[in-house]
């Protein structure tokens, strides 16, 4: 039995895609092992969104390399797209696939060991074929409604390497959901590039999302990640559906109006506030985490202290929080007054702190509450899993199982950097 082994960098629906991909494999007889142990084929799902990213990703590379030089290695993702001259010119790397053939990465690596070398612009285009994600890395089910993006932020280099946003048929959707859910799935998470701007024939990102809680099953929906101005009032009365999990990751960018305007965001602070208001008027707990850039060009310490400011005021579960990194033609790689790079780290530390300090606060709010918890991993009375708010929670019960609900109630939190909540299953 052959072995493969998977690195994937980024964004869910680079995991979702990792999922369905390594799935595939498994159900052609081949071996999923840790990416740190010897196998015949790695394939590396690559992020480009930042500096850092790339820089990842070549490390990885590097890794599989020394692993075994004997096997083959395929890098695919958005660096695929954004540097593919870069790693075509690699020896070591066999290939180089591009998002809209990353579905057929099974197809080339099936060719090779038959003898037939194909070269990856050979395969087929499509977006969505990828097929289920059962035997993948991720206990919930991401499922795929939309690639690609329109909005063109002004730092954004996602429409140059993920393309124009492209919405999947509404039929094939529900029938990958019906799929996922008859395969034992208990929670279902719908993943893209830009989901609330979901498009196909007369429906919209509402509908969809209407039509899957209408299903039949014992399951519930997340949404993965969504735009501010991505939805609205039909969708915000979808949240206090009993399937429905409270969590919504919306993507804030900055606190500071002048430089969303910069950035070519498609909202105002004011716009946010209501949204969020209106979230957690359908449930005060409600979970919202969102992403923040560090330094965008022309940020001043006014612009900064406001997102800090936004921060604690609108209590964030969680805030994931990087440095702007240039990148190659985008409007703002030739936007005056970058911000020094000793200044972004030093405001990424302030706001960093801020941001456990919210975390923190948000989670401690959960102690002697209860939570459904989908468990992820068992050791013997003890499991890990996520409760309905996306927070981690581990507790102690018996005959525990993995993919199952459990009512759990909350006694503590851990000290730890990433606190998680600590509890009891109840009978």
């Amino acid at each position: 039995m052959k072995k493969v082994a998977f690195k994937t960098l980024g964004c869910r629906l680079n995991q979702y895609e990792t999922d369905a991909i390594a799935s595939q494999f498994q159900d052609n007889d081949f071996q999923l092992v840790p990416f740190d142990k010897e196998a015949d084929v790695y394939v590396i799902n690559s992020c480009t969104v930042t500096h850092q990213s790339d820089h990842k990703s070549r490390n990885f590379i590097n890794q599989a390399n020394r692993k075994n030089p004997n096997s083959i290695l395929v890098v695919t993702g958005c660096m695929a797209n954004n540097a593919k001259n870069e790693l075509e010119s690699r020896e070591e790397i066999n290939y180089v696939v591009e998002n809209d053939r990353k579905s057929s990465v099974f197809s080339l690596v099936e060719a090779h060991y038959k003898g037939e070398i194909l070269h990856p612009s050979k395969l087929n285009t499509d977006l969505f074929s990828y097929g289920s994600t059962e035997k993948g890395f991720h206990t919930r089910s991401m499922v795929k409604i939309q690639d690609g993006c329109d909005n063109f932020c002004t730092f954004c280099i996602i429409p140059s390497v993920r393309g124009r946003a492209v919405s999947r048929p509404i039929q094939d959707i529900l029938d990958n959901v019906r799929d996922v859910i008859s395969n034992g799935a208990k929670e279902v998470v719908l993943t893209g590039v830009n989901i609330g701007r979901y498009e196909f024939e007369n429906y919209k990102f509402d509908d969809i999302v209407e039509q899957i809680l209408e299903l039949e099953g014992d399951f519930r929906l997340r949404i993965s990640s969504i735009e501010p101005d991505g939805f609205g009032d039909k969708f915000l009365g979808l949240l206090n559906h009993p399937k429905m999990t409270p969590h919504l990751h919306l993507c804030l960018q900055s606190g500071s109006d002048p430089v969303l305007l910069q950035m070519r965001r498609m909202y105002t602070i004011k716009r946010f506030k209501e949204i969020v208001d209106r979230v957690r008027s359908v449930r005060s707990d409600f979970n919202i985490t969102t992403d923040v850039i560090i330094g965008f060009p022309g940020e001043s310490d006014q612009d900064f202290d406001a997102t800090c400011n936004i921060i604690k005021e609108l209590q964030f579960g969680h805030v994931h929080a990087f440095k702007y990194s240039i990148r190659k033609g985008t409007r703002a790689e030739r936007m005056t007054e970058q911000v020094d790079e000793k200044i972004k780290t030093k405001r990424s530390e302030l706001l960093r702190g801020i941001s456990d300090q919210v975390k923190k606060q948000y989670r401690t709010e959960f102690i002697g509450k209860e939570q459904i918890v989908l468990v992820e991993k068992t050791n013997g009375k003890i499991a890990k899993g996520y409760g309905e708010h996306y927070i981690p929670v581990e507790f102690s019960g018996e005959e525990l199982k993995k993919n199952h609900f459990y009512k759990v109630k909350i006694k503590s939190m851990t000290a730890e950097d990433e606190p998680v909540l600590t509890g009891e299953q109840m009978i």
